[in-house]
């Protein structure tokens, strides 16, 4: 397991503790937890939530879903500014108005008695996605973590990689004995219970300012102000990548099925996605210090696109099948650190919470789209396979687009060196 004890917090202006550096081997653990039930409750619960709220509420299976489309895209909108307020302001107070944001969601989703309210209920939690799921919380771990940002990123994903392991299994419970109604209120209750008490009190008041004597790096504001070249190609990589995983997340058992496999061996294969995402982010904690962050994107594209090609052919062959699994698996977890690790080596640390907010926008739209837009080309007579084959396109593109941003990322750092 990763060893706490090592991410110090590096930050000057806020080290009031007694005689030596605060650590993070609190924080990391606490934002671990409010992370796990945050994925956990505004993003995986629906997959179990939905046919009885679909049944309660009288609503097409596509209103519901399209409701919690249109809550990834209110997130993503929101992304930017939130980002923003993370500099600005600091991470504890966004990040604890993420929890209330999500309380009140939860608790006008269990008091929905019509479609319009249901809607509300999800635009809301939109809000509270952007303000606290991954984005944020990384912008607010790099004002406290210093230079050992990437390996404290890593470390918090493996907390969050078990959200779905936990919730799915617990929703499922909760719903069974108490009813998606008080499932949900008690989902409110966690938020304001357990998650709103760890930002608020485990996180210090103020972000790590930039000392006096420290000149903002002007190139990096401007990056964000006037995005170049490479944020739009690494903005095209992550939608990419976010576009795919969406659509497995919504299809992967139909896709293996289409395939010929069995339902048994499809949910077997399924299952290792799961171990192998927080396995990858092990490895990369292991490695942060010796390997660049685009280094390691580069692997997790590659890793992408070869399971795609790797999906495209296993048809009913269960061990290609768990090949794809594994890869897959890896490339996931793996990109979760990437987004939030690999734009501070092209850009630059300064304003990193606005940068991860704009990046962020494209990507939840994609996300948000993605299943519909599977669906919607299912629908005109393509096959699941050739569905397949156009997702490992989207992959090589997507590897390309990453290669191409840092390539124009490292440039332009060479020439300003060279200056």
């Amino acid at each position: 397991m990763p060893d706490f004890q090592r991410l110090r917090w590096h930050s000057a202006p806020l080290r009031k503790r007694g005689n030596g550096d605060v650590r993070l081997t609190g924080i990391i653990p606490a934002l671990g937890f409010a992370q796990i039930i945050s994925w956990g409750s505004l993003y995986y619960s629906i997959a179990v939530l939905a046919s009885p709220m679909q049944h309660a509420l009288g609503i097409s299976q596509t209103l519901l879903f399209g409701a919690f489309t249109v809550g990834l895209l209110v997130s993503g909108a929101a992304s930017p500014a939130v980002g923003r307020m993370v500099d600005e302001r600091g991470g504890r107070r966004v990040l604890a108005a993420g929890s209330l944001l999500s309380a009140l969601a939860f608790l006008i989703l269990c008091l929905a008695r019509n479609p319009a309210q249901f809607v509300l209920g999800w635009i809301v939690a939109g809000l509270a996605m952007a303000a606290c799921l991954y984005d944020p919380a990384f912008a607010t771990l790099h004002q406290l973590s210093g230079d050992k940002y990437r390996r404290a990123v890593t470390a918090l994903t493996l907390f969050g990689g078990f959200a779905s392991t936990v919730f799915w299994p617990l929703t499922h419970w909760l719903e069974g004995a108490i009813g998606w109604r008080a499932t949900l209120g008690a989902y409110a209750v966690l938020h304001l219970a357990v998650c709103l008490p760890i930002h608020w009190l485990f996180l210090p008041d103020a972000a790590r300012r930039v000392a006096p004597d420290r000149r903002v790096d002007p190139p990096a504001e401007e990056k964000i102000a006037a995005p170049t070249a490479c944020y739009y190609w690494i903005a095209a990589a992550f939608s990419i990548a976010m576009f795919i995983v969406a659509v497995l997340s919504a299809y992967l058992i139909e896709v293996l099925k289409g395939g010929g496999m069995s339902a048994g061996n499809a949910i077997v294969v399924a299952s290792v996605v799961g171990p192998m995402q927080v396995a990858a982010r092990i490895v990369e904690f292991g490695f942060a210090r010796r390997v660049r962050a685009t280094t390691v994107g580069t692997a997790a594209f590659a890793l992408l696109a070869s399971s795609m090609l790797i999906l495209a052919m296993a048809g009913q062959s269960l061990v290609p099948a768990l090949l794809f699994a594994a890869l897959y698996g890896a490339a996931n977890g793996v990109m979760t650190i990437v987004r939030g690790t690999a734009p501070a080596e092209l850009f630059g640390h300064e304003s990193l919470g606005q940068l991860l907010g704009r990046l962020a926008r494209p990507a939840f739209i994609a996300k948000a789209m993605a299943p519909v837009a599977f669906a919607a080309v299912l629908a005109r007579g393509l096959t699941v396979a050739q569905g397949v084959i156009g997702l490992a396109i989207l992959a090589a593109l997507g590897l390309a687009s990453f290669l191409i941003a840092v390539r124009i990322g490292r440039t332009k750092a060479g020439s300003g060196r060279a200056q």
